[in-house]
């Protein structure tokens, strides 16, 4: 089976990618919002921490005891930022 950039997408409450299974956002999913966004990564970084924090919740929710402190490193760490000069 082939699984396709835009098949990467997050299952909730889970938050595993349905293409791959791996923690959302995957490498794939990553490269495709980082091409979606390339020209306005303010927008990739609001879209990002409202995701993150549906994902706080779902994730409490299904684990109360074993609350994920990596979310904000896994959802929005990996966006570029540039700085101004």
């Amino acid at each position: 089976m082939r699984v396709h950039l835009r098949d990467h997408v997050p299952s909730r409450p889970t938050w595993r990618c349905r293409g791959c299974g791996a923690a959302w956002p995957c490498s794939p999913a990553k490269l495709r919002l980082l091409a979606e966004y390339r020209n306005n990564m303010p927008g990739l970084l609001v879209h990002l921490v409202t995701l993150r924090e549906q994902a706080a919740v779902h994730l409490a929710d299904l684990h109360p005891d074993a609350y994920p402190t990596n979310l904000h490193q896994r959802f929005t760490d990996w966006v570029p930022v540039r700085t101004e000069p």
